[in-house]
């Protein structure tokens, strides 16, 4: 297992776009890092490729996608995010197409973030176990629709004018990461991020529906790898 030091993700990005496959995707480890930002008066969006709706067993999709919302937006306001936006790709079954990337870049161009934030695109989660679909999908479109946004001769009219100033990505929640944020000040509002997800945390149970004993367990892991951290969380960064 690599226990190299990480590096401290630069912090130069006024405009932020975060492009999750669910609700609770970037509550899972990243929000922390959101409330850091926000506080530091840095602008965040959310983009979510589904509405979630196929995410809790006992609620059909009709009547889970309008909770799963309310939830996430609600998860947004706790670490300073006011603007979150829904694509309706159906929950369980994204596809990497050019659909998506068109969708993706589109926002990008509306709001010309200088850093994109995404979940785990890679096969596998850190320690093990596959991702699922969705993730890597989404992740896979969010990366090339980054490149996508730029040129005007891709989607044109999608969103308004090209858009070329993504100049990293950050993924959350990666196997590969190298740089990490310190989120010993904001690590409250990180798990109060995570409980707005309540009907969600009911269904799922165990340990993972408990969000201060969860995040806490991965945010001081990234810690000790973090000089000068308690608390932290990790990102694989790709320069573009």
């Amino acid at each position: 297992m690599d226990d190299a030091p990480y590096v401290a993700l630069p912090e130069d990005a006024d405009r932020l776009l975060v492009v999750v496959a669910h609700p609770d995707d970037i509550e899972y480890g990243g929000s922390g890092a959101v409330a850091r930002w926000t506080a530091q008066g840095r602008e965040v969006v959310y983009l979510l490729v589904t509405r979630g709706e196929a995410g809790i067993d006992t609620l059909a999709p009709a009547e889970c996608g309008p909770v799963r919302e309310a939830e996430q937006r609600a998860a947004a306001a706790a670490v300073g995010v006011d603007v979150v936006e829904f694509l309706d790709h159906p929950d369980g079954l994204i596809e990497y197409s050019t659909a998506l990337r068109r969708d993706i870049a589109a926002a990008i161009r509306r709001h010309r973030p200088e850093l994109l934030v995404i979940g785990n695109h890679r096969e596998t989660w850190p320690g093990g176990g596959l991702n699922t679909p969705d993730h890597v999908h989404s992740g896979r479109a969010a990366i090339d629709a980054a490149r996508d946004a730029g040129n005007r001769w891709v989607f044109p009219g999608e969103g308004g004018a090209p858009w070329g100033g993504v100049r990293a990505v950050a993924v959350a929640a990666s196997p590969y990461a190298g740089h990490a944020v310190d989120i010993g000040d904001t690590f409250d509002r990180a798990v109060a991020s995570l409980a707005e997800h309540r009907a969600y945390l009911g269904a799922l149970g165990g340990e993972m529906a408990d969000p201060d004993t969860v995040l806490r367990a991965m945010a001081e892991q990234a810690g000790t790898r973090l000089p000068g951290a308690r608390l932290a969380t990790p990102f694989e960064l790709i320069e573009l």
